[in-house]
């Protein structure tokens, strides 16, 4: 683990308030996104990446999980005009696109404890879209994250 250089917490713990936090979470997604376009397509050009990901959000139960979030990030909402499933709480194109996002796969990266990724899944999914969560629970969310991208999985006690 290592600080934040803006914010001097342990990294990503400052998100989503510090950009340079949010920016560690934004990339837990994005490098799962481009890992998948350069396997499967080489690469894709800006409208082919949204055409591809209105491909994957309609069938997110095929795809990893950091794929599905990728994908939404690249799809505009129709109701709210933020990103789809990042909207706030109460629109009901993004409420729906966010609890869709669960249906897809976790596969636990080598050497980390089973449930890393689960646990890593939840707290970047709630640290990107904090609508909606109370305050108290973002904070455990956000503070749970540097362990879990060191591969560490905290208890149920622990977690509550």
């Amino acid at each position: 683990m290592r600080r934040c250089v803006s914010c001097k917490r342990w990294e990503p713990a400052g998100a989503p308030g510090c950009r340079a936090c949010a920016a560690v979470v934004d990339e837990v997604v994005e490098a799962g996104w481009r890992a998948f376009v350069a396997r499967e397509f080489g690469g894709l050009g800006p409208q082919e990446e949204r055409d591809v990901a209105s491909m994957v959000v309609d069938e997110p139960d095929k795809h990893l999980w950091r794929v599905v979030d990728a994908a939404y990030d690249r799809l505009t909402c129709g109701e709210c005009g933020g990103r789809l499933s990042r909207g706030p709480a109460g629109c009901r194109a993004c409420d729906l696109a966010n609890g869709f996002r669960y249906v897809a796969i976790e596969v636990d990266r080598p050497g980390v404890p089973p449930g890393n990724e689960h646990g890593l899944r939840v707290n970047v999914a709630v640290v990107r879209r904090p609508y909606g969560i109370s305050e108290r629970e973002l904070v455990a969310r956000r503070l749970l994250l540097p362990f879990l991208l060191d591969g560490r999985l905290p208890t149920i006690a622990h977690a509550q």
